[in-house]
């Protein structure tokens, strides 16, 4: 029976008579076979942890680049930060970057079949808030009188994602947010104006400052202020004017006591005295009759 005994394609038959090992040519077409598929089908793919990298300012995180394809050729990470190769296998490098103060992009990459793919991720920095100062101008005012409550986060990043809220006990008093604002290490200030009430001495004043970073897939970050008092001053009549009120009074209260006595002894010396002139006129009444019954 005749037939062709070539139960490979021509060229890869070709490959194997071409090849330098003989035999040996057989494992490596199939592996360059399995490897790189034809044109029109993905080859291979690439994965980088974590996708979204978020990192506190100067700190380091680790970074694992890995792809599907079983040989690659080559494969690393590009950055302009400062990295380090920690460990690696044939379809896996981790790497350590270090000193991280800046948002940037970073890529891994790998060569597969002489075609070379890339994944990136984004590179986030934080700077929580330290430092959260309250001031209060002045500390010292009259009932009904204006001051101004003062808020203070010396560094923070990213500010767009920062939150300042004044409070008066557990009261919210003032809130603001700073959305749009650039990126980098900047400070946040805030400020609010308003007048004095009685109750304002009866509870602190503080300041809590929120770093929201949820939607960079970390957590809430939070700060409050020292306490500060404010010390109301309720004003109150002068000493003196009590003084000259009281002595006023007392000598108006005396006055008119004295109206009163004198009103009331004169009526009763009238009428002790007209009383004294009765009697004499009776008795002269009486000594004339007898005097005219005697003639």
């Amino acid at each position: 029976m005749t037939g062709n005994p070539r139960l490979f394609p021509t060229s890869l038959w070709t490959l194997l008579e071409m090849a330098p090992f003989g035999c040996w040519g057989l494992p490596v077409a199939l592996l360059t076979l399995l490897c790189c598929p034809g044109s029109g089908e993905k080859a291979f793919e690439i994965s980088i942890d974590p996708k979204q990298v978020v990192v506190k300012y100067g700190e380091s995180q680790k970074i694992n680049c890995s792809t599907s394809c079983p040989q690659p050729e080559a494969g690393g990470l590009e950055t302009t930060l400062s990295k380090e190769l920690l460990h690696e296998e044939a379809q896996w490098k981790q790497f350590l970057v270090s000193n991280v103060s800046q948002n940037t992009v970073m890529h891994c990459y790998f060569t597969c079949c002489g075609e070379q793919m890339t994944k990136t991720a984004n590179v986030s920095v934080f700077y929580p808030p330290k430092e959260v100062l309250l001031k209060l101008q002045p500390t010292y005012v009259s009932l009904g009188g204006s001051f101004t409550i003062e808020c203070r986060v010396p560094d923070v990043a990213p500010l767009e994602k920062l939150t300042l809220t004044l409070l008066h006990g557990n009261r919210t008093l003032h809130k603001k947010t700073f959305e749009g604002a650039t990126a980098g290490i900047q400070e946040a200030l805030t400020t609010h104006n308003t007048t004095a009430h009685r109750e304002d001495g009866n509870h602190n004043f503080s300041c809590m400052a929120e770093l929201d970073l949820h939607s960079l897939g970390q957590r809430l970050i939070w700060k409050v202020s020292e306490p500060q008092m404010l010390e109301v001053h309720v004003p109150r009549p002068d000493n003196q004017m009590v003084i000259i009120i009281t002595v006023v009074s007392m000598l108006l209260f005396l006055f008119v006591t004295s109206v009163l006595l004198c009103f009331v002894f004169g009526q009763q010396w009238h009428q002790r005295r007209r009383g004294v002139y009765g009697v004499q006129a009776a008795w002269r009444s009486l000594r004339r009759a007898y005097r005219v019954q005697a003639a």
